[in-house]
């Protein structure tokens, strides 16, 4: 309770000016309390590891455990609501609630998905796309080292340690694949400074990383720039299914806009064929479902799962 006071400014100012913390980030309005400042000293300070799991407990009940008790219907049962025009990315979204971000990677969060039962007598079956868009982007660059990648090894970022630190498949570390499992936020334009951040790394160091991994898969360098060239030109992205996405943020003059247009030229193809394949996957299974005359029923879709 007494944390709940502190908001904001307030907050900063015991933490950086009367408690004297490093890391302390001057914003207009007074010391910033973000998430990613607070965690770099939440090991050493147990006042900052206290506000933290304050914050994540204040949002499960606030979102979930307040949020769903509002939206149950007169059956007892949720009915969410799904959109397929509100996305850029072609992605379905669903919304009142939204079922598509109930937590799981903390404890306390996997308990609320205790509140989701099936009817009497049947079971929720759960299927995935395994790196949907790390496939996508496989077939749509063409990359020949990422496409043998797929066909030899199960695990992709074991593959890719090996190849960008340049050691045996057997030999890479846990720290090494899940530095390589950065995979995902190379392909999507993160900058040596966002990389750096993630892996807790010099930009230097990181600059180097993202270059051993163009070296490595020098396809994939090719194809995300020509996403960009062929966005500036034609003004739109296009998926392997031919949806467009406008982009009038490459012909901004503000330079931010402009390389958040290219980020997301770059990422709008893949993302966007990924979510093409799955609306495809809901209407065969939901077709097949109807003639082998079964009980299933498809529920709910996120993002790559039914």
């Amino acid at each position: 309770a007494i944390i709940s006071v502190f908001l904001g400014e307030q907050l900063g100012d015991v933490l950086f000016g009367e408690q004297k913390l490093p890391h302390g980030k001057k914003t207009k309005t007074g010391y910033s309390t973000a998430a990613d400042v607070l965690e770099k000293l939440a090991p050493d300070h147990k006042l900052v590891a206290d506000i933290l799991e304050y914050r994540q407990l204040a949002k499960l009940k606030s979102t979930y455990a307040d949020g769903l008790q509002a939206v149950i219907g007169k059956d007892g049962r949720i009915h969410s609501t799904f959109n397929q025009t509100i996305t850029a990315t072609g992605r379905i979204s669903s919304t009142d609630p939204n079922l598509q971000n109930i937590p799981v990677r903390m404890e306390l969060g996997r308990l609320i998905r205790k509140a989701f039962v099936p009817k009497p007598g049947c079971v929720f079956l759960d299927a995935d796309y395994s790196q949907i868009e790390l496939r996508v982007l496989a077939h749509m660059s063409g990359d020949e080292n990422l496409i043998e990648a797929y066909r030899e090894a199960e695990d992709i970022h074991r593959m890719t340690a090996s190849k960008v630190f340049h050691v045996p498949l057997e030999e890479v570390t846990p720290l090494q694949r899940r530095n390589a499992a950065v995979n995902f936020g190379i392909v999507y334009g993160i900058s040596s400074f966002g990389l750096g951040q993630d892996l807790g790394i010099s930009r230097k160091e990181a600059e180097a990383y993202i270059q051993q991994y163009f070296e490595t898969y020098p396809g994939i360098h090719e194809f995300l720039n020509r996403c960009v060239e062929d966005a500036k030109e034609k003004g739109y992205s296009v998926t392997m299914f031919g949806r467009r996405r406008p982009m009038p943020e490459l012909k901004s003059s503000n330079f931010m806009q402009r390389s958040f247009g290219e980020r997301v030229a770059m990422n709008a193809p893949i993302q966007g064929t990924a979510a093409d394949i799955i609306k495809i996957a809901m209407i065969r299974v939901a077709k097949r479902l109807k003639e082998e005359q079964l009980k299933t029923r498809l529920l709910l879709q996120v993002h790559d799962e039914l």
